[in-house]
């Protein structure tokens, strides 16, 4: 029998970044994000007669050949095995994953993947006839394999606070996603690794109560459907984000001359025209754009303005 299951990535506007706890993956802010549906990770579990567990590529029609390192790869298995602990699982399997979108480079790959991951496992061991040993919410579980994977559980808002997601109630449910995708090479400095080395940064002491006190700015401002507060409040967040990388010990930046190019250039736009998209980097060169419903045209003109000057 073979099982399959979906998650897709997310975009947080408020950032997780640092951890009070390296092992559980726990933060040391509150993050805030809204769902990336047409980025997904699909993974597909199947029993086999074999004395461990393995990892294989998925080949699927529209998703990429995935490249999974041999450290990713036990991280996966690793992650997998603690599931079929809790679960009390004997057999062995053979995991496949694949994602429609580039990993490793400020996509939020590990988030889709781990979600997916923790679904399928879920859905095969309980109709194999185990059962887990108690009730934790799978976003739970899935954030001690990526802490940013247990918001990939919710739709299109995800509140994280702790140790638990939950989805929230907010305007625009269905924001458009653009990405301005500028580089795809892995990224030299790792996710995990940023989230250690950050904690040499000066501006990391303040950092958790600058990050809570925008959350609830942000959520303010949406609320009150506020797009112009909104939009500078997540450019700040991200802004700071990357201001503890290139202010760490050693200095590292995700930031290209290009993309300090685009998000110039959307502050230009803003300000010339009053209106645009929200504008937000992950722990990578690319920068993605959420637009609301009502921004079609916008969404369309600006895009074509930004191929012409930046995607040649």
């Amino acid at each position: 029998m073979r099982y399959k299951a979906q998650a897709p990535s997310n975009i947080a506007l408020i950032k997780y970044m640092g951890k009070l706890d390296f092992e559980k993956n726990i933060p040391t802010n509150s993050s805030l994000s809204f769902s990336l549906p047409h980025f997904v990770t699909e993974v597909a579990l199947e029993v086999i007669d074999e004395p461990v567990d393995c990892w294989n590529p998925l080949i699927k029609p529209g998703f990429l050949k995935p490249e999974l390192s041999d450290k990713g790869q036990q991280r996966f298995l690793n992650y997998f095995s603690k599931l079929k602990e809790h679960y009390n699982v004997s057999r062995n399997f053979q995991i496949q994953s694949a994602s429609n979108f580039s990993s490793d480079c400020g996509l939020a790959s590990s988030a889709s993947s781990f979600a997916a991951l923790t679904k399928c496992a879920d859905t095969a061991f309980r109709e194999l006839g185990y059962e887990p040993k108690d009730e934790t919410p799978l976003n739970v579980w899935s954030r001690q394999g990526s802490g940013s994977s247990c918001r990939s559980f919710f739709e299109p808002w995800a509140l994280w606070t702790g140790e638990e997601a939950h989805s929230i109630a907010l305007p625009f449910p269905d924001m458009n996603h653009e990405i301005v995708f500028l580089d795809a090479k892995k990224k030299e400095v790792s996710s995990g690794d940023a989230h250690r080395r950050v904690f040499t940064s000066p501006l990391m002491a303040e950092r958790p109560q600058r990050a809570e006190q925008r959350l609830n700015q942000l959520i303010e401002s949406l609320i009150s459907r506020n797009w112009t507060r909104s939009y500078e409040i997540v450019k700040a967040e991200f802004e700071d984000m990357h201001e503890l990388f290139e202010t760490s010990t050693p200095a590292f930046t995700y930031r290209t001359q290009q993309s300090r190019d685009v998000v110039s250039w959307m502050d230009r736009y803003w300000q010339s025209h009053g209106d645009g998209p929200l504008v937000t980097m992950d722990a990578g060169p690319n920068i993605h754009l959420l637009f609301r419903a009502d921004q079609f045209r916008l969404q369309r003109n600006m895009m074509n303005q930004i191929k012409d000057l930046f995607l040649k």
